[in-house]
C-alpha cells in the first residue's frame, strides 16, 4: 500500500524550520508585528530553500549534515529584505490625486466656472 501524501525532501523541512527561525528573529528585532509578516514568512523560507539549493552546489563553510546553514540564512535574510523593503515603499506611494498623500486642493481658477 502506497502513502497518499509523499514525504517531503528534508531541505524543504529545514528550509522552513530556518525560514521561520529567523522571520522570528526580524519580528523581534523590528519590535512591530505588521500584516506584512504573512508575506515575510514565505519569502524567507524560499529564500533559505534557494540559498540551501546553491549552497549546495558551491560548497558552504558551515553545514549541518548535507544542508548549508551559511547560505540558507542569507538567502532567508535577502528574502525578508526584499519584502520589507516592498512593504515599505509601498506604504509611503502617494496617491494619484496629490504628490503628498493627501487630496488635492481645488484650482481657484476653476471657481468661476460653476453655475
Amino acid at each position: 500500500m502506497e502513502p497518499v501524501v509523499q514525504a517531503l525532501p528534508p531541505s524543504v523541512v529545514l528550509s522552513a524550520i530556518v525560514g521561520a527561525l529567523w522571520t522570528c528573529v526580524y519580528v523581534l528585532v523590528r519590535g512591530q508585528l505588521r500584516l506584512h509578516v504573512l508575506l515575510v514568512l514565505p519569502a524567507a523560507v524560499a529564500g533559505a530553500w534557494a540559498g540551501q539549493a546553491l549552497g549546495a552546489r558551491l560548497g558552504d563553510p558551515a553545514r549541518m549534515g548535507d544542508y548549508p546553514v551559511v547560505s540558507a540564512s542569507v538567502f532567508a535574510w535577502v528574502g525578508i529584505g526584499v519584502v520589507s523593503v516592498a512593504a515599505t515603499v509601498g506604504a509611503r506611494t502617494p496617491s494619484r490625486g496629490d504628490r503628498r498623500g493627501g487630496t488635492a486642493a481645488p484650482d481657484p481658477a476653476d471657481a468661476g466656472d460653476e453655475p
